[in-house]
């Protein structure tokens, strides 16, 4: 078996919407059905017990070695630990070739569990061995790398819960929640609205402690020292015992507490002096280890942290039992775990040397050991929810310390007997303040309940709504690019900072900030990115969906103009209009509860997407007869439509009325396809809420040239001929053009076409026949790109399709695009009219025009 073509789909895709690998798989004849290999699935089982049961796949009863890959592959990410669920193989039109799909939640964790699954698949045929426990163990590793560390998680996830989009932006734990205008970003526990001074305060614990005492919060004595010996200065002054810590340090590390001699002060500072350069010596203050969280000015959770420790059993040294604590599942090497694995370091020998022990030391049954004197998760420590228990006090000179130092997110550090009574009361005080606190203890605390941290941070982001945009996904065969520009400029006609892909390019409130064909989902992404953006359009391309999936989990609105021949069929396995519709319906299946799907009802395939949509449906149609439309506006649902000269919205009782004289792009109503385009404008606009106003001055607005609309139907004069250029580029596209130009007047109508080599040889044959049958004069042109096409292909099928021409009399064959133009110009007559389908766009009209400007 050899698998190849592997590809991450990061959104919603044509399988699903999980997050999904794909992969081919390509199988031989006997491995088409494992049953002809003797023995094979037993020793699979024997390799890989879990892997569950394996089922016939279509209606040929057979399993093929590509649907054990696709459980395999599962099989091994739900037993390292992933949530996974979805799987999928199928047969593609190609003998022995299938489509893998399995779903992944961390991108290298899919891969790796890919390459692991095709390694056990072999194991399993050529019977060598497969060492499972590794490979789960490789799955496991990754797995706690790359994936969201429990603090960041759990923003996350309460934000997925609010139904709040979430944008990984680093390997990390920076994350946007939210799109464009409306997006906020956080950094594991810590805020886009925090400042950098708040955070710089937070890590300068001498000044934070100024703050603090200025604002009448109680705060141990202690001041920075330069050394050693001022550091036994200080601790003379303000009597012992003391606490040691770097000034700017975190995550306790290299804080030494209940410092009792110039012995352990030495010892303490050379520890704190390890992480930083400046050191801090302060009054310890005995007691319980508290942290208080705050959120938004309010206090959220509160915990006891407790300092590593082992409970002797009169038979087991203290470094076996810190083994035996470690061996707790919940214990890890990061942060990626509840609580952290025990150290057993200089520091912990220290602290057990202060209690009369050494590492080989066995306590007596029920005696406690503690490993270190900080209580910090990040060095074993353990935690005990006491929310229930703060003291309102407390709670105030939590918050007052917040807001002093300026964090939104605050972890405040509390010495005090207990949270019961103010801190005053016990001669307790507040140690540290902390930016972008560790929320383990509160999520999951050793004893007492978790809270829901993650909720109130989500609420200080989000206090009212999702933050989404409103989102349009464009797709369909034709029309795409000229409906997704209009829906755009209706949008922007009512003030939004609008967001807009297309083949073109990227714009962000009508400047171009990308070049290209950007129909795709990193173009979207990018456009959601955006901070300055109020609305997005999106064309969504057919190849974009297949690589990559969608860039968004929701859209507010789906347009499916068309569903035609010719949109590159045959090509990744999509070989009929059916399995084309299934692609394009995939923005149909992510639209939003309260969202729209546009949907053209004069297509039956398009049209047959409403029963796939969660939302409600607008359609439209250029014949209001249409029983489609009819059943649905008698039903009160919102339809589009033309009712003589007039572009008509209706919904129940309500109409509302464009004459198509005041939509230049429909030429006065006569270019049928821009009609259907301007129609499903009006209902994406519609759906999104713009003011009719708005639309109607926006669809008059909207301008025709080859600047706004490059490509689709534009309109010169040369010397008295009328000259259209356009994009068209399949069977239907052709046909359609060749119905709007049939409405223009013209003494001699001629056509300067090629074909894309990615097409159909029965569709390039087809365009052939079409412009034979409406054209006088054909100028053969060979693209830049032959897409796979050896030399000369394209143009001899078009030649073959014009072989029995009904009007053609005259073909030209060129090489070169801007050759072909000047070619079909130097024919032109005044009163003559000529189509060029162009191929490289902004090129070729630029050429154009300077043709047309010269004398």
């Amino acid at each position: 078996m050899e698998v190849s073509r592997i590809r991450a789909l990061r959104g919603a895709n044509l399988w699903s919407h999980h997050t999904s690998i794909e992969a081919i798989a390509t199988c031989t004849p006997d491995e088409c059905c494992i049953a002809k290999l003797p023995g094979f699935e037993g020793r699979l089982r024997d390799r890989f017990p879990h892997i569950g049961p394996l089922q016939p796949t279509g209606h040929n009863d057979v399993i093929p070695m590509a649907y054990v890959l696709e459980h395999a592959a599962l099989g091994l990410q739900a037993q390292a630990g992933c949530p996974v669920t979805f799987s999928r193989t199928t047969q593609t039109i190609d003998p022995g070739v299938f489509q893998v799909v399995f779903e992944y939640t961390e991108e290298a964790v899919g891969r790796l569990a890919l390459k692991l699954a095709e390694e056990l698949c072999n194991a399993a045929l050529q019977d060598t061995p497969f060492d499972l426990a590794a490979a789960l163990g490789q799955l496991r590793e990754l797995d706690e790398d790359v994936r969201l560390g429990p603090s960041t998680g759990a923003i996350v996830h309460a934000a997925v819960a609010r139904n709040i989009p979430f944008r990984r932006l680093t390997n990390g734990s920076l994350v946007m929640f939210g799109w464009g205008s409306k997006q906020r970003r956080i950094q594991a526990a810590e805020i886009d609205r925090t400042s950098a001074i708040a955070e710089a305060i937070a890590q300068n614990k001498e000044l934070t402690k100024k703050l603090l005492a200025a604002a009448g919060v109680p705060v141990p004595a202690g001041r920075a020292v330069e050394d050693v010996e001022d550091a036994w200065t200080v601790a003379c002054e303000i009597g012992l015992p003391v606490v040691v810590k770097p000034k700017d340090g975190n995550q306790g590390k290299g804080v030494t507490v209940n410092v009792t001699s110039r012995e352990q002060l030495v010892d303490a500072y050379a520890a704190a002096i390890e992480f930083r350069d400046n050191v801090m010596v302060e009054h310890y203050i005995p007691g319980n280890d508290f942290r208080l969280l705050v959120v938004g000015g309010k206090l959220i959770a509160a915990a006891r942290r407790d300092p590593p420790q082992v409970v002797g059993d009169g038979k087991s040294s203290v470094r076996e039992l810190v083994e035996q604590v470690n061996l707790d599942p919940r214990r890890g090497s990061g942060h990626a775990t509840s609580l952290t694995k025990i150290r057993f370091d200089d520091i912990a020998l220290a602290s057990l040397a202060s209690q009369g022990y050494d590492a080989a030391s066995i306590p007596t049954k029920g005696q406690r050991v503690r490993l270190r004197n900080n209580a910090n998760l990040s060095t074993g420590g353990s935690a005990t929810d006491v929310t229930d228990d703060v003291h309102p006090e407390v709670a105030a000179r939590a918050v007052a310390a917040a807001q002093m130092v300026g964090l939104d997110i605050c972890g405040v550090d509390v010495v005090c007997d207990s949270v019961h009574k103010p801190i005053e009361e016990q001669g307790g005080g507040i140690v540290e303040v902390n930016a972008a606190p560790g929320l383990r203890m509160h999520l999951s605390p050793s004893f007492g309940k978790g809270r829901a941290v993650g909720d109130a941070i989500v609420s200080a982001l989000f206090p009212d709504g999702d933050g989404r945009i409103p989102v349009v996904a464009v797709t369909g065969t034709n029309g795409k690019t000229t409906t997704v520009r209009l829906i755009a400029h209706l949008f922007a006609q009512s003030g939004l900072r609008v967001g807009m892909t297309n083949t073109d390019g990227v714009y962000v409130e009508g400047r171009r900030i990308d070049t290209g064909d950007c129909s795709g989902p990193r173009s979207a992404r990018n456009v959601l990115l955006h901070p300055d953006v109020d609305a997005a359009v999106f064309e969504t391309a057919r190849g974009g969906v297949l690589r990559e999936g969608l860039a968004f989990d929701r859209c507010q609105v789906a347009v499916i103009t068309n569903i035609g021949n010719g949109d590159h069929l045959g090509l990744n396995y999509i070989t009929t209009l059916e399995d084309l519709a299934v692609l394009k319906r995939v923005i149909v299946q992510n639209v939003a509860v309260n969202g729209v799907a546009v949907l053209n009802a004069g297509d039956p395939i398009v049209a047959g997407m409403a029963e796939n949509c969660r939302g409600s449906v607008t359609f439209f149609a250029y014949d209001r007869k249409n029983p489609l439309m009819t059943t649905h506006r008698a039903q009160g649902h919102r339809a589009v439509y033309v009712d003589g000269n007039d572009l008509v919205a209706a919904e129940g009782k309500f109409l509302y009325k464009i004459p198509l004289a005041d939509i230049p792009v429909t030429r006065n109503g006569s270019i049928g396809f821009q009609v259907e385009n301007a129609m499903a404008a009006v209902a994406a606009a519609w759906a999104v809420g713009i003011d009719w106003d708005h639309i109607a001055a926006g669809l008059k607005s909207f301008g025709v040239g080859a600047d706004n609309i490059p490509g689709r139907f534009n309109v010169f004069d040369y010397r008295g001929a009328t000259v259209i250029a356009d994009y068209g580029h399949n069977p239907d596209a052709i046909e359609a053009l060749i119905q709007a130009v049939e409405t223009m007047p013209a003494r001699r109508r001629s056509i300067v076409i090629s074909g894309a080599g990615d097409r159909r040889d029965v569709d390039i044959r087809n365009q052939g026949v079409l412009v034979g049958d409406a054209f006088d004069d054909v100028v053969l042109y060979q693209d830049q790109c032959q897409r796979g096409r050896a030399d000369g292909e394209v143009l001899a099928l078009l030649r073959d399709g014009l072989s029995n021409a009904k009007r053609t009399t005259v073909i030209d064959e060129i090489r070169g695009e801007f050759l072909a133009i000047d070619t079909a110009l130097d024919k032109l007559a005044a009163g003559d009219l000529c189509l060029i389908l162009v191929d490289q766009v902004e090129e070729a009209l630029a050429h154009l025009a300077r043709r047309i400007d010269s004398p």
